[in-house]
């Protein structure tokens, strides 16, 4: 890894398929079986609302989800805490994971799969199990004696 790779800040915004396809899957579950469309359309109401709302930003030493055009940090997610990120079935993404020392995370792929898969690894590296050690050595200053 660079220094200048990981020291750019990348802003990546949601993708509204994710949410107007739930929709449409509601709107035909609801042919079939109305209580099924109205949890596909509340799901789908959910991540419409998420996909306005939310953006992540990938920073030096954290990832950060704001709130609100990226004005309001929600959570800051240090680099040198993660465990493993994956982001499952890469022919059709629908869910993101990453682990950190203390907690899991997943969230659905409202994201552009390519944008973040592409920062991710620019910043800890290939999907999978990440040295958390060597990326603490190299956030960290070098010490002097």
């Amino acid at each position: 890894m660079t220094e200048s790779k990981v020291s750019i800040v990348q802003e990546i915004t949601p993708s509204p398929w994710v949410a107007l396809g739930m929709l449409l899957i509601a709107a035909c579950a609801g042919l079939l079986y109305w209580p099924l469309a109205l949890i596909f359309g509340l799901f789908g109401i959910f991540l419409a609302i998420q996909t306005y709302l939310l953006r992540l930003r990938f920073e030096a030493d954290a990832l950060l989800v704001l709130r609100a055009k990226g004005t309001v940090e929600i959570k800051r997610f240090p680099y040198k805490d993660w465990q493993y990120w994956q982001i499952f079935w890469p022919p059709f993404p629908v869910l993101f994971y990453f682990r950190e020392v203390n907690s899991i995370h997943f969230l659905p792929m409202l994201f552009n799969a390519d944008q973040l898969t592409e920062q991710l690894t620019q910043r800890l590296g290939p999907s999978g199990k990440i040295e958390t050690a060597a990326l603490a050595e190299e956030a960290s200053p070098p010490h002097s004696n």
